[in-house]
């Protein structure tokens, strides 16, 4: 197959959780078919940035929209001209007549035998008429996590906002995915959410993957003492309300029964909000060369996620490296885990410091949950994902677009 990945943003370094399930599928796939990936990004021209990400797609093709002011005085500014935009704010930042030029000469030659839209921010530059099959990665439903956010916001200008991107997030996500003739979700569960918006056989599952290679149990080194270690992007909003509930509801509770347990928030730009959560049982660490060293040192895994969507690859890395897991539902949300066997849940703080607090207690009931989480993503290596994706997008391929016209199932905003 000859095949169109279109990411908005750069790809590199690979950092979070979608660039990582991006890169690892879209490297899958060109083991085994002629792929181009496209990127296109904010700023000035990087060729530092191009010459890279040819070293791990060679043919690739990159866009810069120009010079981006990320100034926080700039982005409110920017953000006010974009208010009486029906478009998310989120999203309308990524349209660029560019690439949408672009975009719609290769549909028009028929470049390709499939295009992948990753995620929507890309999809706002896809022509009207999808005259190539097309399939919209959705690594997440974006408009659940913006409505989770205005039900958990304290402050009443932030729940305001938040309100009201989620309305346009919902109207400009169900819309695309509409447009597009196949929608890949990451789980059942964001499936069913989308299931409402369009026939449930355009919406089929590609579960998150895990490299095998890098993470990897070492059931003879025994932890750094009594450590709890959170990992992810500290400049991610999910993941910085994450971490306030841990640490001022959920770790006195802990510090209460193991006086001696350190917690350890693993991840890049840590703003002032996670800065000032550190004290002498705290630690933030910011960027880290690899976090696998960090995983390998803890004695329990936290994910006290409240907000989110998709799926968290950070569990399965924390699985594959043989830890046990403490996860509130949302955190652990469309994974195939086993409750009770493979993971623990637990959704009040209470019941969430009481999880961790046996773990660090009982080592045998610790290393069976570590052996048991080992098992569970041992089944998810990234060789297997991007050939069961390979496989979507082959049936994808056989489904015929007359020119001019969408599949007929697709209806148009």
């Amino acid at each position: 197959m000859k095949i169109l990945w279109v990411k908005a943003n750069k790809l590199l370094p690979v950092h979070s959780g979608g660039d990582i399930r991006s890169y690892n599928i879209a490297r899958q796939l060109s083991h085994r078919h002629e792929l181009v990936f496209f990127s296109y990004y904010d700023g000035k021209w990087d060729p530092d940035y191009e010459t890279q990400l040819r070293q791990h797609f060679s043919g690739a093709i990159c866009a810069s929209s120009g010079s981006r002011n990320s100034s926080r005085v700039a982005r409110v500014l920017d953000y006010c001209v974009h208010l009486s935009s029906p478009l998310p704010y989120a999203i309308s930042r990524f349209a660029s007549a560019e690439v949408r030029e672009r975009l719609c000469q290769w549909f028009a030659e028929r470049r390709f035998d499939v295009a992948v839209c990753d995620f929507l921010d890309a999809a706002v530059n896809f022509p009207t008429h999808l005259t190539t099959p097309s399939v919209l990665f959705q690594h997440n439903v974006e408009s659940e996590i913006w409505r989770r956010h205005a039900s958990r916001a304290s402050n009443p200008l932030k729940r305001r906002i938040y309100a009201m991107e989620f309305h346009k997030m919902l109207a400009y996500e169900q819309n695309t995915v509409r447009r597009f003739q196949h929608v890949i979700a990451v789980s059942e569960h964001d499936r069913t959410l989308m299931k409402g918006w369009v026939d449930a056989s355009r919406i089929t599952v590609v579960p998150t993957g895990v490299d095998l290679g890098q993470y990897r149990p070492s059931f003879d080194r025994p932890p750094v003492g009594q450590l709890v270690v959170f990992v992810g992007a500290m400049d991610w909003e999910p993941n910085i309300d994450a971490m306030e509930y841990l640490c001022r509801e959920i770790w006195p509770l802990l510090l209460a029964q193991v006086p001696g347990a350190k917690l350890r928030i693993v991840g890049r730009n840590p703003g002032e909000r996670v800065r000032r959560l550190a004290n002498a049982s705290v630690e933030i660490t910011g960027r880290v060369p690899s976090v696998v060293e960090h995983l390998q040192e803890a004695a329990v895994v936290a994910v006290p996620l409240r907000i989110g969507g998709g799926t968290r690859l950070k569990i399965y890395e924390a699985m594959a490296a043989g830890k046990a897991v403490v996860s509130t539902s949302v955190g652990a949300e469309g994974l195939d885990v086993r409750p009770g066997h493979d993971i623990v849940l637990a959704d009040e703080a209470k019941a969430f410091a009481d999880a961790i607090v046996r773990l660090l207690r009982h080592q045998d009931l610790r290393h069976s949950y570590e052996r048991a989480a080992a098992e569970c993503a041992a089944r998810y290596d990234w060789s297997v994902i991007g050939e069961d994706f390979g496989r979507r997008l082959e049936n994808i391929c056989g489904r015929s677009v007359g020119p001019g016209n969408v599949h007929a199932a697709v209806e148009e905003g």
